[in-house]
């Protein structure tokens, strides 16, 4: 593996009792620590890591906030906020950027999506932080123009679940305006050269694989999916076999982003 390598997209769960759920939530995980993280990427040859705050847990994010402070300097994260986060002390702990979950119980009307989008970017301006949007491409579509006017990066997650060719997506990437994860790929069969701009381009495995398959269910606990992330490492160095390309990816990206 490439030194400094890091992994773009996980989540930190549990435990339950010391980080309780939002009541809103759309699903109920089991726990994946710190610890257990740790030990897939020493398997793997990670060394940097970015924690997402995870959809179950609303707008607290003591849970990563924690998994960051207890991992230091190998790890940032991307926080959820609303008008009482304490975004310096989000700042100081590591976080580099806000998620808008449009997906995941998020409001998938494009104008209730637009102011969304603009407050997370206003506030995220204030740090040199991005904005991470999940969402489909066929929001994306309806939002391209505004996305290009805002202050900041936007990080497209999981390919941002593509239905086939996206123009819309592809001319964010090649304009520069937004980073694309190459995350989840398990999820979609996606032919990822007509991206083509490497210096757009994240690499993340979704560890621990939030559930999918299945209706979710808010109160019984949903089994994580059964995937396996040294397949997904090496699905990407089959689509970039140049290992330069990879270092981007891999290495340069994150590190410009996340400020490592």
């Amino acid at each position: 593996m490439i030194k400094n390598a890091c992994d773009c997209h996980v989540h930190v769960f549990g435990p339950a009792a010391r980080y309780p759920f939002s009541p809103d939530r759309a699903y109920t995980p089991p726990d994946a620590s710190v610890e257990q993280l740790l030990a897939l990427h020493a398997s793997l040859g990670i060394e940097r890591v970015v924690i997402v705050q995870p959809s179950p847990y609303g707008t607290d994010n003591s849970c990563t906030v924690d998994a960051l402070l207890a991992l230091g300097d190998r790890a940032r994260g991307v926080a959820v906020v609303d008008g009482e986060t304490d975004l310096q002390e989000l700042h100081e702990a590591g976080v580099r950027g806000i998620r808008v979950n449009l997906h995941t119980g998020g409001p998938n009307d494009p104008a209730a999506a637009l102011r969304s989008l603009r407050e997370a970017s206003k506030k995220a301006a204030r740090f040199a932080w991005h904005v991470q949007l999940f969402t489909s491409c066929s929001l994306i579509e309806k939002l391209e123009k505004e996305i290009m006017t805002l202050p900041v990066p936007v990080v497209i997650d999981h390919f941002g679940l593509p239905r086939g060719e996206e123009p819309s997506l592809l001319r964010l990437v090649r304009r520069g305006k937004a980073y694309v994860k190459l995350s989840a790929s398990h999820r979609s069969a996606i032919d990822v050269a007509p991206l083509a701009n490497p210096e757009r381009l994240l690499w993340g495995s979704d560890w621990p694989h939030p559930g999918t398959r299945g209706p979710r269910s808010r109160d019984a606990v949903q089994p994580f999916d059964s995937i396996d992330d040294r397949a997904a490492l090496e699905r990407l160095a089959a689509w970039f076999p140049d290992a330069n390309l990879r270092r981007k990816i891999l290495v340069d990206n994150p590190a410009r982003l996340y400020d490592f």
